[in-house]
């Protein structure tokens, strides 16, 4: 069943992280306060998390030990800037320390800016309902890159904006809790040309401050397979119009600043070529039934704890479109599974790089690999019960314990591919 295979030795592999998620203690922000209206579903709340604002020698610690040379960590807009206009140097600082602490322990960072979280004075201003947001989010930006952008050449301006409309405006579970099409179409749109002005912004910072390094900036694109559920071809249309509607026309219109229907018409910041790779955070596959317009799974599939399908041959169909599309260096910005029992990621891991490896081999520049995700943490809507990590997490003594699946990915790290002996002792 398994079989030893080689990466490319300039592929880098690493974990991805988001400061919500784990950093604990932050009151200022969109998902405190969602936590503290009872919306989380085991009624955790972000306010915990994995206390990783205390712990990021400890943290850090782990991704070396880990063999990761590649980290993607989020910032907390709220901690940079509390207030509008309003900048704390301290929190930037505390950013800045543990850049620098990754960087001397060998690992290359890959900074996001917003990760599903807001503060809570942008909230009060409609957040990105309100077209003030492109001004306040591209003058964070600069406030960022003026003081990392000589310690960080790599940025992710927004992750998932799809799956922050759909939940947040269309389906309600997350803030804003709304379900308003009108309103998660204009959401859509602003957050397109928040992306555009910070693009700009970072490549004109670090330009114009002289910092060293070759500037990549993109979006970390929640990317599905959407398949029909049956043969029926209405089910085939359904599929289509899901794909179009929930990710297609997002990726065209922030990648080339010209807007698709339904977001809107015209390029407003003007046509272009807005990424220099295209991040794609990669899960599952959708089985689509016309009846219902309904978004469903594969039945007698391999599912996560979550009921999520398994597919790893995904992740290669949408590398290799992404890469005919767009002819760009390919980032998988997310990938893992929730595994509470570690009983499954272990292959899940396996397979996934096994397809990235057979698009290595057609000469597909995929060139990186972040696994969602280095630790267990807050989970969004799911709260502390959905488990992620290569590192489990104790929320009451705040213990770390590696897994035996973050041991196998800190062999395959180290080694740039699997052996017969990895096989042996771990799958």
């Amino acid at each position: 069943m398994y079989k030893p295979f080689k990466l490319p030795d300039d592929f880098l592999m690493g974990s991805a992280t988001a400061a919500t998620q784990i950093e604990g203690g932050d009151r200022n922000n969109t998902w405190y306060d969602w936590c503290e209206k009872g919306k989380i579903l085991d009624g955790s709340s972000c306010l915990r998390a994995n206390d990783h604002w205390n712990r990021v020698e400890e943290d850090v610690g782990l991704i070396r030990q880990l063999n990761h040379r590649a980290y993607r960590l989020g910032l907390e807009w709220s901690r940079i800037e509390p207030n509008n206009g309003q900048f704390d140097f301290s929190a930037i600082s505390h950013y800045r320390n543990e850049i620098e602490m990754l960087i001397q322990n060998g690992v290359k960072p890959l900074v996001t800016l917003h990760h599903f979280s807001s503060p809570l004075w942008l909230r009060d201003e409609g957040e990105f309902e309100n077209e003030k947001a492109v001004g306040y989010f591209e003058r964070y930006t600069r406030y960022v890159v003026e003081n990392l952008g000589d310690l960080v050449s790599e940025y992710i301006t927004i992750n998932e904006p799809n799956v922050y409309v759909a939940n947040g405006y269309f389906f309600g579970d997350w803030p804003p809790g709304q379900k308003n099409l009108g309103l998660a179409l204009k959401v859509f749109k602003n957050m397109t040309l928040c992306h555009i002005a910070s693009y700009r912004a970072i490549h004109e910072v670090r330009k114009k401050m002289g910092f060293k390094g070759i500037t990549m900036v993109g979006v970390a694109n929640h990317l599905r397979i959407f398949d029909p559920y049956s043969r029926n071809p209405l089910d085939l249309l359904a599929a289509k119009v899901m794909e179009h509607m929930f990710q297609g026309a997002i990726v065209k219109s922030m990648t080339t600043g010209r807007l698709r229907f339904p977001i809107g018409f015209g390029a407003p910041m003007g046509k272009g070529r807005f990424f220099d790779f295209i991040g794609i955070n990669y899960y599952s596959r959708s089985a689509v039934r016309f009846k219902g317009f309904k978004d469903d799974v594969m039945p007698n599939t391999q599912r996560n704890d979550l009921g999520w399908e398994i597919y790893p041959k995904g992740l290669y169909d949408l590398c290799k479109k992404a890469y005919k599309m767009f002819k760009a260096p390919i980032w998988i910005t997310e990938n893992g599974t929730c595994d509470q029992e570690d009983a499954f990621r272990s292959d899940y891991i396996y397979q996934h790089l096994l397809e990235l490896s057979k698009l290595s081999e057609e000469g597909i520049p995929v060139q990186r690999y972040y696994h969602w995700t280095l630790m267990d943490n807050f989970e969004w809507v799911e709260g502390e019960s959905a488990r992620f990590g290569l590192i489990h997490v104790d929320y009451e003594t705040q213990k770390r314990t590696i897994r035996k699946s973050g041991e196998l990915y800190g062999q395959i790290c180290l080694h740039n591919g699997v052996t017969q002996e990895m096989i042996d002792n771990y799958l």
